[in-house]
């Protein structure tokens, strides 16, 4: 065992005898942490930088999977916590951050009229989900991306053990970029399609007008279309996706940019489709719950106020191009490459003949580990993240590739790779 992550791991030992997987969510846990090589507990965040219960600090490139974007500790979101704290965290009424945060999302978002609080951002899918359905009166319903963890849409992954084969029926995918899986799944299943929903970007952009056309193919067959805009929500542009490509979508869904990592979520859309959250069930004890109001609050008036979104794209750009660079530097084009947008790139592994990408992304996280990132093979910027930041991911990156170049030289990962290499977990983009 490393020394180094000695604590993380006697936590972990200890976790596993109570938790499953040892954490609430799959990708904080040893599926996609490598053991004995990495950090399993953080200590504390602040800024740009996160620590492990170790003390070994990290330039903090995954910002909790994306829920930070201010960084962490932001000042203005912790003071108007606080502020509320004093007064309490929720009542036996509703209050009024409740239609003032609803207020801010109709004001920055393009197809907002009303809006509906959850917690995470499953609950903001599956909400607008039956809203859909009770709109359309229809049941079945085309995804593309990811969309969080209830039944109706992890039934149509390979993670769908527990979900009843009549619910996964109900579900079916179509590919991004791919116009003609869109429609040839609209054409076969005509008159029942109640629902569309994708994420309008992810590790590609879109090509020839495909959202444009999403949305044309969609209201042509007479569904609802939904972005989920959990990530790209108050990350691309103030009002998101939808705002940033001009495509505007029936529904939208939020959840991490909203509030800078307190736990809030959204639908949002036109009130035809939202008055509905009248009839159906969408009800939370803790939906009006005023700390996380407040943090939602304090981030869209900072985004407004501020040029978060304009430095988050400089920023990401900067790594994109350094990044690039540095690949073509150590002539590595044929494994490696950069996807995405400046807001939120991915950097992409590709198998090659001597290692597959899952035993290179294992060295990958092994090196920026110990060399003081924090990345799970993402960039997701926050607005803390700083030129040195920058300069300490970039140097981690080459000393990366050093390692690779000597593993592929060599034909072996033997003495470079620590311990056993990561598995998938599942494929859903």
């Amino acid at each position: 065992m490393n020394n180094r992550y000695k604590k993380s791991e006697d936590y972990l030992a200890r976790a596993l005898k109570t938790v499953p997987l040892g954490s609430q969510t799959f990708s904080k846990s040893k599926t996609q942490l490598p053991e004995g090589i990495s950090p399993f507990f953080a200590s504390k965040g602040n800024g740009a930088y996160l620590w492990d219960v170790d003390g070994n600090q990290y330039v903090d490139f995954a910002n909790s999977l994306a829920a930070i974007t201010l960084g962490y500790n932001d000042p203005d979101v912790n003071k108007a916590v606080m502020e509320q704290f004093q007064n309490g965290t929720i009542y036996s009424l509703a209050h009024e951050l409740e239609f003032k945060v609803a207020e801010k999302i109709v004001e920055m978002v393009p197809c907002a009229e009303m809006v509906r609080f959850g917690k995470n951002g499953s609950d903001a899918t599956a909400g607008s989900i039956r809203l859909a359905r009770a709109y359309t009166k229809r049941d079945h319903v085309l995804v593309c991306g990811y969309h969080g963890w209830q039944d109706w849409y992890i039934g149509s992954t390979t993670r769908d053990l527990g979900v009843p084969q009549v619910v996964k029926d109900l579900t079916h995918k179509f590919i991004y970029n791919d116009i003609n899986t869109l429609e040839s799944k609209l054409n076969e299943l005509k008159g029942k399609v109640a629902a569309v929903i994708l994420e309008p970007v992810n590790v590609v952009a879109p090509e020839n007008d495909f959202l444009q056309k999403v949305k044309e193919l969609t209201h042509k067959h007479g569904a609802v279309l939904i972005f989920d805009e959990t990530i790209t929500g108050f990350r691309y542009a103030n009002g998101g996706a939808q705002e940033f490509f001009g495509v505007i979508p029936d529904l939208a869904t939020f959840g991490k940019g909203l509030a800078n990592g307190y736990p809030v979520s959204a639908i949002a859309g036109k009130a035809e489709i939202m008055k509905l959250m009248e009839e159906i069930f969408f009800s939370f004890t803790f939906g009006g719950e005023t700390l996380s109001l407040a943090a939602s609050y304090a981030v869209l008036n900072k985004l407004q106020r501020e040029p978060v979104i304009k430095t988050l794209f400089e920023t990401g750009e900067r790594i994109i191009n350094q990044l690039n660079q540095l690949i073509s530097e150590f002539k590595l084009e044929q494994i490696f490459s950069v996807s995405g947008y400046p807001v939120w790139s991915f950097f992409i592994i590709k198998d090659t003949d001597q290692f597959n990408s899952w035993e290179l992304k294992t060295l990958l996280l092994q090196e920026m580990f110990v060399n003081g990132i924090f990345t799970i093979g993402t960039h997701n910027i926050s607005y803390s993240h700083s030129e040195k930041d920058i300069e300490q991911l970039i140097g981690s990156y080459r000393k990366y590739f050093e390692k690779v170049k000597i593993g592929l030289e060599t034909n072996s990962l033997k003495g470079l790779l620590q311990r056993e290499p990561l598995k998938p977990l599942f494929k859903v983009r």
